[in-house]
């Protein structure tokens, strides 16, 4: 039979368990400043990304109905006044962006021949320094 004091230390103490609680919270704060930074700058690439894609989608609805559709809905459904359509331009429905806001679409474009696709960012405010437009260059 074990004595009382071997007995005790079979298991850990409240002090010794808060103390791996803390070193655990001290790492994952340490990991979470590393990685916290690459997850936004990875969703800014895929929102780049996203409107690449819309730019060529356009591209094929431009080259089949003679313009460019009035939003960006018409890659998937046919316009009413789009009798040369055929889509579907785009495989899936148009996903919101990252930050789950809609992109924002203008056509005619004021940048360049394209219409004008833009994200508002991850402030979700359009308009503000952190938007991601089809007219920026694509690197980031």
């Amino acid at each position: 039979m074990l004595s009382q004091s071997k007995r005790r230390r079979r298991g850990f103490t409240l002090v010794e368990v808060l103390l791996v609680l803390v070193i655990l919270a001290i790492i994952m704060g340490m990991v979470g400043v590393a990685v916290f930074p690459r997850l936004e700058e990875a969703k800014i690439r895929a929102t780049k990304t996203q409107i690449d894609a819309f730019r060529t989608q356009l591209a094929q609805y431009k080259l089949s109905v003679g313009d460019f559709p009035p939003d960006l809905g018409a890659l998937r459904v046919p316009p009413a006044d789009a009798p040369n359509w055929r889509g579907p331009y785009a495989d899936k429905d148009i996903p919101p962006d990252p930050w789950g806001t809609q992109y924002s679409y203008q056509h005619p474009g004021q940048h360049d021949e394209y219409p004008d696709i833009w994200s508002a960012g991850p402030d979700r405010i359009s308009g503000t320094a952190d938007d991601i437009a089809s007219w920026q260059p694509s690197q980031p």
